[in-house]
């Protein structure tokens, strides 16, 4: 069973070049299929080219779904740090 949550980008480049990659990584690192909306369009989370064929900028509400909750709160958050912050 999905769940999905927003999450508002933090990252002052939105979800571009570095935050995008660090994102993707930690999605593949969770072993779930996670997806990924922004507008109207959804793409693999797990995905460089479809994160960043979505164009999302800074303050951007996002959709995250998958089917585990944990995973979910984690990349919320992440999303939510501003990734490109360190």
């Amino acid at each position: 069973m999905s769940t999905n949550r927003s999450a508002v980008v933090g990252a002052q480049v939105g979800l571009h070049a570095r935050p995008a990659s660090i994102f993707v990584q930690a999605v593949a690192a969770t072993g779930s299929r996670v997806s990924l909306s922004y507008g109207d369009r959804t793409v693999n989370a797990a995905s460089i080219l479809g994160v960043l064929s979505l164009g999302v900028p800074q303050g951007a509400t996002v959709v995250l779904e998958t089917d585990d909750d944990r995973v979910l709160d984690a990349l919320v958050e992440l999303l939510e740090s501003g990734l490109d912050d360190s």
